[in-house]
């Protein structure tokens, strides 16, 4: 069995719980609920986790898909280097970022899915994963052998090659040999 590549799971996870956090946020601030200054954290809080969660990490195997749009946030993540890199660090981050959510009952659910997150970040890290972003690939062109000289000229289904047709004028050297004789009325008509 091939091993598990944590970080991938934990990506997914922050990425959904920033989007669980900011949702949070938002209807705890539009239903001015007691404690909404809690739900203000729980939007910016939750955007901050997006913008950091949207790139994928490239896989140690396998090919690696890249987020629609990922480029330019791939690009700003790798600016921080360490910082975004190691998963120590993220697991940190997103351990400090969850706790004020757990006081308003509309960011709980972000707080918690943010909290589990952040332990598969510290799992990824023990096994010695770190972030790689996912570059556009520069393809080389190769040249294209021609494989096929020539050709057939004529569609499917072929005769096979010793049957071709003779262009003939007359008409009884064109036809085709039978090489089974048949005979006028060999079945009896009912």
């Amino acid at each position: 069995m091939g091993k598990i590549e944590w970080a991938m799971w934990a990506n997914e996870q922050a990425l959904a719980s920033g989007l669980i956090l900011l949702t949070g946020g938002i209807v705890g601030v539009a239903g001015q609920f007691r404690g909404w200054e809690f739900a203000a954290y729980g939007v910016a809080a939750g955007v901050f986790v997006c913008l950091l969660e949207y790139p994928r990490g490239k896989k140690n195997k396998g090919t690696s898909v890249e987020r629609t749009g990922q480029y330019c946030f791939t690009v700003c993540v790798k600016s921080f280097g360490p910082l975004t890199r190691n998963y120590y660090v993220r697991a940190f981050l997103h351990a400090v970022i969850c706790v004020p959510g757990g006081f308003m009952l509309a960011t709980v659910l972000g707080c918690v899915c943010l909290g589990i997150a952040s332990l598969i970040y510290l799992a990824a890290a023990f096994r010695g994963e770190h972030w790689e972003p996912i570059l556009p690939r520069k393809d080389t062109q190769k040249p294209v052998v021609a494989s096929i000289k020539n050709p057939p000229q004529n569609p499917p289904p072929r005769p096979p090659p010793g049957m071709h047709r003779k262009r003939v004028d007359d008409l009884e050297d064109a036809a085709y040999v039978n090489p089974i004789p048949v005979t006028a009325n060999e079945y009896p008509v009912q």
